[in-house]
């Protein structure tokens, strides 16, 4: 007999017991267990959470069965926002393994999108057995039908497949209202191109991230919240101007000089939007959490120096492929490059020696106050 106690852990990425049933996770216990499966039972009777929370049921009642010391208990996610939900399984399992007193675990899932949250499970918790749950289905043409309307009626794939169909047949009107129907499949493939880009990079998680923190800034009225919202205002300001100098430098070039044009219109403004909104987090850091201010303290510092080495090199890039009425020429060019590239430099490592001061100040405080606390 395996020694320690077995928990049998059903696993929610998803979150559809609190999404749909309202069910508070972590769920621990047997009768707790089948509570929350019978509500969920109600509020969607076709849900496959149903199944494995029943499957996990059973598990829990044929180790007991045997004489085996077993606690089972359920974890969910989120339903929208998966980094914020796996992040939540693993403070919820930390809370069960500590009130269950488990060393092993059985995972039950419903299907691979929750098996992702293994890695989760064992960095918790010793995982001795997964067991995946498969909801028998007849495959006829109305039951593919029935599947595919569900599939979509979930916000989480209208999505990812509703919102680059819409934006393609959106795209596809404006072309033609523009009496420029040779353009439409240029058009139609270059906007679906930048939104598999956006979703594909990750940009989507850390516009939702800049959100959140946005939204936390103002629930807590901290300065950064009036830093975020000039950042943004700067990054507006920063893209137009970037669009307006590709349309005034004009010629025919490949697209790489488009990009550097757009760059050289648009970095400065980039870059003090992230000035702008790291010297917020600075002071935030500041007067709520000084200890992280060594950490934060350097970004303004990075972020210039990243932006006038950028606009330097755009400067002389852009030269050094003749653009007609460019204002710079290639021996300006030279000087630029030469004074972004110095002027970066000397940025990052005052940035590096401000950090170093702050640690040092920091390490000193805390020093000072050993005596106190003693």
């Amino acid at each position: 007999m395996q020694k320690g106690r077995t928990l049998v852990l059903s696993v929610d990425r998803d979150d559809d017991l609190g999404f749909k049933a309202q069910i508070e996770c972590p769920v621990i216990g047997r009768e707790a267990c089948l509570s929350a499966a019978n509500s969920l039972g109600l509020a969607d009777p076709e849900d496959s959470d149903l199944n494995a929370i029943f499957q996990a049921v059973q598990i829990y009642d044929e180790l007991q069965g045997k004489g085996e010391d077993v606690e089972i208990a359920i974890v969910t996610g989120n339903h929208m926002h998966m980094i914020e939900g796996d992040r939540k399984i693993a403070s919820s399992l930390e809370k069960v393994v500590m009130e269950t007193g488990s060393s092993s675990c059985i995972v039950v899932t419903d299907g691979a999108e929750d098996e992702f949250v293994i890695p989760i499970v064992q960095s918790k918790i010793a995982v001795s057995s997964i067991r995946r749950v498969v909801v028998n289905q007849i495959p006829n043409l109305e039951g593919t039908y029935y599947i595919i309307k569900k599939l979509l009626n979930d916000p989480k794939v209208a999505r990812l497949f509703l919102a680059p169909l819409g934006l393609a047949m959106m795209l596809w009107a404006v072309a033609y209202l523009m009496n420029r129907p040779q353009i439409a499949t240029i058009v139609v493939v270059g906007g679906i191109g930048i939104y598999l880009l956006y979703r594909g990079l990750g940009i989507d998680e850390l516009f939702e991230g800049f959100v959140n923190a946005l939204r936390t800034s103002l629930r807590r009225a901290k300065f950064s919240f009036v830093t975020y919202v000039a950042g943004v205002l700067l990054v507006i300001i920063g893209v137009v101007m970037g669009l307006m100098n590709v349309l005034v430098y004009y010629a025919e070039v490949g697209i790489l000089i488009y990009l550097l044009i757009f760059v050289f219109g648009a970095v400065l403004w980039l870059a003090l939007a992230g000035v702008v909104s790291s010297v917020g987090i600075i002071i935030d850091s500041y007067f709520y959490d000084r200890q992280n201010l060594a950490k934060v303290v350097v970004f303004p510092f990075f972020i210039g120096a990243i932006g006038l080495i950028t606009y330097g090199a755009s400067i002389y890039a852009i030269t050094a492929s003749n653009i007609p009425e460019f204002p710079y020429t290639a021996e300006n060019a030279l000087q630029y490059i030469l004074i972004g590239t110095v002027g970066g430099l000397i940025c990052a490592f005052a940035g590096i020696g401000i950090q170093y001061l702050v640690q040092k100040y920091l390490a000193s405080r805390r020093t000072a106050e050993l005596p106190d606390a003693a």
